[in-house]
């Protein structure tokens, strides 16, 4: 056992809620100056203790520690980018017309809920978190009970940083009951949630009553198309790269991959050969690629659907089974199936482990149909070197964020957010202020025009 944690219920929200409504006025009016010192402060105290944040989240994830050293700077990363956006995150528009000037500005919304995952915890944490404080608001977080010591380990060095008491609060306990005390509680005025759609939906159910705003990144069935023209080695690379980093955890993984017949046998064949030697082991060898899966209950639903596969008729290249003598842990070999169809329940359902699906094309069109065909739309990546198709195609892809001869690189400004069952709203740059933030409309008459009277005969 790492640790013994909290369940906190509706009372220790309560308590967390009130803390950040009583902080919120003061937070609120602190001038964007000193926002911006304090987050970056938060940042040096994340990078300082880089190593520490590492161990943890390797110990609470099973997360392989080559990934989890990046874990603090992408963390830190975060925070000075919303604390250098602190002093405008006020800012709107002027917009004149004749006898009037408009003009808007932007005004925290209040006291708001962040609701994490326990995949990559701690960077999500602060994906959420930065923006939030850097708008003006108060936190209180509900971190996932599988994986909630770095969501702490990130409040103490918030408060070690001098950000005062109630404006972060943290409550672990169970999504069925901390996690819905927060959602329903009339005093948090907005919900941003990263985790499942069926959790999503209950949620948005959840904060109805009391008309609370959300935003949800949820689950997604990600594509990526490789067309015969691609540089089919750099294809390669990124495909067993965004499904077996992070041990296939990981809401933007390219979890089935669409190939061209025309290079389809050699494709997969390739694929096969790098599956079989990723390194499954200790999470906390540098050498090790693939570690334990987050929990027993998950391991057992990612082996659940290595029979789904073969019982629809799909071929199981390579994994597919814990290993022989794995020690003590949920460790789960990375994952092949090839020749699937579209309707099969590995090519359409979230699998959330080290999990490829591989479908053959004829053609474009059946690519871009095959691609859409999913309940989800988060991510999609597309490999060709045709450029009239890689715009038209991007274009015409049902996916919230498309990368094109890339893999996933997150570049801050940019949207970040899903179509579909994959989610709600946009993070990122400006847009995660949209909502964190209510738009206030002020019109200033410059002039004596007009007024129509009423009852004056």
């Amino acid at each position: 056992m790492l640790c013994t944690v909290a369940n906190g219920g509706p009372e220790e929200i309560d308590a967390a809620a009130r803390a950040a409504t009583e902080a919120f006025e003061d937070w609120r009016d602190t001038p964007g100056t000193e926002r911006k010192r304090l987050l970056h402060r938060v940042a040096d105290l994340i990078e300082e203790h880089g190593d520490e944040i590492a161990l943890l989240e390797t110990c609470d994830t099973g997360q392989p520690i080559r990934f989890m050293s990046k874990a603090a700077s992408r963390a830190a990363e975060n925070f000075r980018f919303f604390a250098d956006r602190s002093e405008s995150a006020s800012d709107g528009l002027a917009l004149p017309t004749a006898g009037h000037l408009n003009y808007t500005l932007r005004q925290p919304i209040g006291p708001v809920g962040i609701i994490t995952p326990w995949n990559t915890p701690f960077m999500l944490s602060t994906w959420k978190m930065a923006p939030a404080l850097a708008a003006g608001c108060t936190v209180v977080h509900k971190p996932a009970e599988w994986s909630p010591v770095t969501a702490m380990r990130l409040a103490e060095l918030v408060h070690e940083a001098g950000v005062p008491p109630g404006v972060v609060n943290v409550v672990t306990g169970i999504g069925e009951t901390t996690g819905r005390a927060l959602t329903e509680h009339p005093g948090i005025k907005a919900v941003g949630f990263v985790g499942d759609t069926r959790t999503g939906r209950a949620i948005m159910r959840q904060g109805a009553d009391t008309l609370k705003r959300v935003h949800f990144e949820l689950g997604g069935k990600n594509p990526v198309v490789v067309f015969a023209d691609a540089d089919l080695d750099r294809a390669l690379d990124a495909t067993v790269f965004m499904i077996y980093s992070l041990n296939g955890e990981r809401c933007t993984s390219g979890s089935r991959v669409l190939v061209e017949r025309t290079v389809y046998d050699d494709f997969a064949g390739r694929l096969a050969e790098r599956v079989k030697r990723i390194r499954l082991g200790n999470p906390f060898d540098p050498a090790t690629e693939l570690g334990p899966l987050i929990h027993p209950l998950h391991l057992e639903k990612v082996l659940g659907y290595v029979s789904a596969g073969q019982e629809e008729g799909a071929t199981l290249i390579a994994g597919g089974a814990c290993p022989e003598n794995p020690g003590s842990g949920n460790y789960f070999e990375a994952t092949l199936f090839g020749d699937a169809g579209r309707s099969m329940r590995i090519a359409r359902e979230e699998v959330f482990g080290p999990f490829l699906t591989a479908i053959p094309f004829d053609t474009e069109a059946e690519a871009l149909d095959i691609a859409n065909d999913v309940d989800y739309g988060l991510a999609a990546y597309l490999w060709t070197s045709d450029v009239t198709r890689a715009h038209d195609f991007a274009r015409r892809l049902e996916a919230g964020m498309v990368w094109v001869n890339s893999e996933n690189v997150r570049h801050l400004p940019t949207p970040f957010g899903g179509m579909k069952s994959s989610g709600i709203g946009r993070d990122g740059g400006d847009y995660s202020f949209d909502f964190y933030m209510e738009t206030k409309n002020i019109d200033i008459a410059l002039a004596r025009h007009p007024v129509p009277k009423l009852g004056k005969g």
